[in-house]
């Protein structure tokens, strides 16, 4: 007899204007509903930021790279939003999270290490840094009226938090209706910041030194594992589409996932490139938003920063609500609500203590290269596992933990999935290369960076020979 899996209160309706109170329970066929479109906004929105123009002026300023290389980056970087869009398909299908379903790939005591480990480090890390970005702003702001700069800072940070842990507590309804209209909202601030900015562009921009041979080349890979961390970080998109109903059409699903978060980041990453023809590395030192705001107009400055501190809260509400059902995947007895407070005070000192040690930009790319080891493993074996399984999940058999049931595996452990997981990263970190460190590979290679890559290789191949050399799907046991 299979364990029934808990249940959320009967009354919970699925609604903007009520905290959701579910969080991993299933979700079943009476409460579907939506259609995949609307995932479009749900992606598209945060995906309208500032970071976008930091990365992409970095890729010219201090990568070296010339505007057209950058952009062919920028485009081959974006395809991997694929694969959060493969890994949203596995939302209705399970009527589960993703840190439910993942069950099925690690064992159930094996995902329990793997859900505290990466999706802690995952949330910290992308809610740190969006709340570093318009801390920064928002201080320089206030810093301008008059307010202390470390007090200003703070302030913001807590400010920008307080209303981040709001959106996580209404959750999935708040965020499906709400983000399309933020969207709009946010592509209007950032193409009007753009036609401004625009006429400052240096066309004829060449690199004084124009990079060749090794040296191009390792530019061209550092600059696709910063770029690529983005869509492989992004394995919990199956939770914002598991209320969709079970027979939604999983393309539809794909491509709204993927073009929501693929065609902002190319376009404002790519303007970021350009603007890389008139800023210096000394401007970028604590992001290219402080340049930007000596070329805007009076008035837009501070529509401006409003807009920064509005994608901020669409990017770390999202994180926080898929971060908020972490705590119940891994066994803890909290509640949703409770867990995304929890999570938002967590994020909010570990952004405290970024803002008042280190610069935005330095903090951007070394997070986004070394969050590689992990995330391009994990997205990566996921999208596998949907593949083998034809994207099949019985959300009943998820959420039995008993020793024996089908996902229990070898005691609580299903080693394909981990030692995927585990080699892949360990592979990927000898073609990794920081400015801290570097890879044993990479370094003999004249600092090329493959990671990104190797991992999602070594990751996936493995995953795909462990399974079919010893583990059936028909019966996981």
């Amino acid at each position: 007899m299979r364990k029934t899996p808990a249940t959320a209160d009967e009354a919970f309706v699925d609604v903007a204007t009520q905290p959701e109170t579910r969080g991993i329970e299933l979700i079943s066929e009476s409460e579907r509903h939506g259609r995949p479109r609307e995932l479009f906004g749900v992606w598209a929105a945060p995906m309208v930021s500032v970071l976008n123009f930091t990365i992409g002026a970095s890729l010219t300023v201090l990568l070296g790279l010339e505007i057209w290389q950058a952009i062919l980056v920028i485009a081959l970087s974006n395809l991997l939003w694929v694969l959060p869009g493969i890994v949203a398909i596995s939302g209705p299908a399970a009527g589960t999270s993703g840190s439910v379903i993942t069950r099925a790939i690690y064992g159930v005591i094996g995902n329990k290490i793997y859900i505290a480990f990466y999706g802690w480090f995952i949330s910290g890390v992308f809610l740190a840094l969006n709340w570093v970005a318009s801390s920064f702003m928002g201080a320089e702001l206030l810093a301008q009226m008059g307010v202390d700069k470390d007090l200003a800072l703070v302030l913001v940070t807590i400010g920008v938090a307080a209303i981040t842990v709001l959106v996580a507590v209404y959750g999935h309804a708040l965020i499906l209706k709400a983000y399309a209209a933020l969207t709009v909202a946010l592509l209007v601030i950032f193409l009007a910041v753009t036609a401004f900015i625009l006429p400052t562009v240096d066309w004829s921009f060449q690199q004084p030194e124009p990079l060749g041979g090794i040296e191009l080349w390792s530019s061209l890979t550092i600059s696709f594992a910063i770029l690529a961390s983005t869509p492989l970080s992004f394995s919990n998109s199956a939770d914002m589409a598991r209320y969709l109903p079970a027979d939604t059409k999983p393309s539809r699903i794909v491509a709204a996932t993927a073009l929501g978060g693929a065609l902002p980041t190319f376009f404002f990453t790519s303007i970021g490139a350009l603007l890389g023809s008139v800023v210096s590395a000394d401007a970028l030192e604590f992001g290219i938003e402080f340049a930007l705001l000596d070329m805007l107009p009076v008035w837009l400055v501070p529509i401006f920063v409003i807009g920064v501190i509005v994608n901020t809260v669409a990017l770390n509400g999202m994180t926080t609500y898929t971060a908020s059902m972490a705590f119940q995947s891994i066994g803890i007895p909290i509640r949703r609500i409770p867990s995304a407070i929890i999570i938002g005070v967590l994020g909010t000192l570990f952004t405290v203590y970024l803002v008042m040690s280190t610069s935005l930009l330095d903090a951007v790319n070394l997070m986004l290269q070394v969050l590689i080891l992990i995330s391009a493993p994990g997205i990566t074996v996921y999208c596998m596992d949907i593949w083998l399984r034809r994207n099949r999940y019985d959300g009943l058999d998820l959420f039995d933990e008993r020793p024996g049931a089908k996902y229990w595996y070898t005691g609580g452990f299903s080693v394909p999935g981990l030692a995927a997981g585990i080699i892949g990263g360990a592979a990927a970190s000898l073609f990794l290369t920081t400015d801290f460190w570097s890879g044993a590979v990479a370094e003999a290679m004249g600092y090329i960076d493959l990671s990104a890559p190797v991992a999602m290789i070594v990751s996936g191949g493995l995953y795909l020979l462990f399974t079919r050399r010893g583990y059936t799907f028909g019966d996981a046991r």
